[in-house]
Order: C-alpha cells, then structure tokens, then sequence
C-alpha cells in the first residue's frame, strides 16, 4: 500500500484491475495520481487481451475525493475532469467496485462507469456544498443524467451520505452486496462478459452513450453494421448456437473508426 497514493494496475485474465492506493486517506486522489489516469486508461485500451477494466480501492474504501491538501493544484487545469473523462470514455465495459466511503470525485469516478457493485459498507456523497466549490459540468451532467436531477440536487444541496439502499434506490449502485464479496463480484461480472462479443458490447455502449449525448450520427450507425458484416463474431456465434458449445469470439476493434 502506498503512503502518498498511487494507482496500481493488475491484469486478470481478460481483465484489467485498477486499484486506487492511498488508504491513510481513504483513497483520497492526489495530483499525481488525478494526472495518472488518462495515460493508465490509454494503456488498458490498446491492451487487445483486456476486454473488461475493473476499478476499486484499496483498505476498504472506494475514494474519498479529491485530496484537500492539493486541493488548488488539484483544480488547477481541472485534473479530475480529464480523469473521469479517460474512464467514460474507454471503450472497453467498466465496473466500479466500491466498498466504504465513495465521495466527491469518488463518486463521479465510479459514475463514469459503466456498472457499478457495491458493499453494504459504502456510503455516498456529494460535498462541494460543504467547501464552496462548483463541479465542473462535464462531470456534474453525467451524474444529473444517471440518477436525475432531483437526486443530483438533493445530494449537493445536502453534501451529506447516504447508504447502498438509497444509493440502489436512485441508480447509482446496481448491486449491492456483502463487503467481503464485491470485488469477487466485480471480477466474476468482468469474466462473464469478456465471453462475450466485444463487438456487441462495445458498439452497444458507444451507441447508447451517443444516444444519450445526443452525437448518434446515421454514419456512426453505418460504420457499427459494417463490423457487424466483416467480423468473424456473427458466424461464430450463430455457429456456436447450433452446435451448443460456446463461443469462441475474436474481435478486437480492428478497424473501427474514431
């Protein structure tokens, strides 16, 4: 465990296991490590034997924000945003797997990703009310769109926590679990779904986040039905589902336009 906080990254199989490393406070995020994502996300994409990215903490926390002895620095050229963008935008499925506190721009954090698994332990909370500050509104509007407007204000105007129930209530958790079984969980979901095609599930979450962004283009549409014609996962799949065996799928991306 790191002293002054790092991000680890670990490869399981098909699976890439981020984990954030500052428990002497709560996984709290420094500069460095706010500057460290976009570059260990980078990795993890070009990575063609990771198909799912696992992200959680270390001591039994999630993150606790932003580290406030850098807090200036940290909002110097808005670090966490560039951050939870690397996460939202990779194109490989995410899981936050979230055990203890999960604040600030922990909960963002685990908002940029796709699935989120939580413990009975964790406790969510929104707090810039608490110190003056204003979420920049990249990070601040995908929260509004995952759990709505009522419950994103209700979270900043209170800037207390709340529990997995009303974290599951809201849709901010999926599923909530043991503590001592989310990561197992977490893990477990990530090797089911890099059985699969990674063609349909990338394509889904590329279409559904453009959907939501109001950005699906008719040529965005056009280029998805073309990997659909020129890769082998079709076949196979259909293959696999006459034979009753189980699917060998092989596409990696190739060929895909920005």
């Amino acid at each position: 465990m790191s002293e002054t906080g790092e991000l680890t990254l670990e490869t399981r199989g098909a699976t890439a296991l981020i984990t954030i490393d500052h428990p002497r406070k709560r996984n709290a995020m420094t500069t460095a490590m706010w500057s460290a994502w976009p570059a260990l996300m980078e990795q993890v994409v070009a990575d063609d034997a990771v198909r799912v990215v696992v992200i959680t903490g270390a001591a039994g926390h999630f993150c606790a924000g932003a580290d406030i002895s850098e807090l200036d620095t940290i909002l110097d050229n808005d670090r966490p945003t560039t951050a939870h963008e690397a996460i939202a935008r990779c194109p490989k499925p995410t899981i936050a797997a979230v055990n203890g506190s999960c604040v600030g721009g922990g909960v963002l954090m685990a908002g940029a990703c796709d699935i989120r698994i939580a413990g009975l332990s964790a406790r969510f909370g929104v707090p810039p009310a608490n110190l003056g500050l204003v979420y920049p509104p990249i990070p601040l509007e995908r929260l509004v769109r995952l759990i709505g407007p009522a419950a994103t204000k209700y979270l900043v105007f209170t800037a207390g926590l709340i529990g997995g129930e009303r974290a599951r209530h809201i849709g901010l958790v999926d599923e909530l679990l043991p503590d001592d079984v989310v990561l197992h969980r977490a893990l477990v979901l990530a090797d089911d779904i890099a059985k699969r095609s990674q063609l349909s599930i990338q394509a889904t979450k590329d279409l559904v986040d453009r959907m939501v962004d109001r950005t699906l283009t008719a040529q965005r549409v056009a280029a998805w039905m073309e990997q659909v014609a020129t890769s082998p996962d079709l076949a196979e799949g259909t293959a696999a589902f006459l034979a009753r065996r189980s699917a060998q799928f092989s596409w990696n991306g190739a060929g895909l336009p920005e």
